[in-house]
């Protein structure tokens, strides 16, 4: 029989040897794993450009449709603006035409 010191150096050895085997598969597990990882990252990037890029196209339209009714209400300002300039016009043709009747009454009394 193997005497005590020496039955626990081997046991200490064995179970040194069957540790380091444990941690070399845990770093092969990891190392296979790291690419799948690295790919879902990714893939989840990829995602997050493409909803970028859909949220930016929105906004594109939006600010199209904008520009389109910013157009349309400048059009309808200068149509009042016309019309407006021909009511004045015509308001003044008339008083004029109503100081010039009133004057040539006032000459005739």
């Amino acid at each position: 029989m193997m005497s005590r010191p020496l039955l626990l150096v081997f046991l200490l050895l064995i179970l040194i040897i069957t540790s380091q085997f444990e941690w070399r598969q845990q770093l092969v597990v990891d190392l296979d794993t790291a690419p799948t990882v690295n790919q879902k990252q990714h893939q989840i990037s990829k995602r997050e450009e493409v909803v970028k890029e859909k949220i930016i196209l929105s906004q594109e339209k939006n600010i199209q449709k904008l520009n389109e009714l910013v157009r349309s209400l400048q059009e309808q300002l200068l149509q009042c603006r016309e019309i407006n300039k021909t009511r004045n016009n015509t308001e003044s043709h008339m008083t004029d035409h109503v100081i010039e009747l009133e004057r040539q009454q006032i000459l005739e009394d």
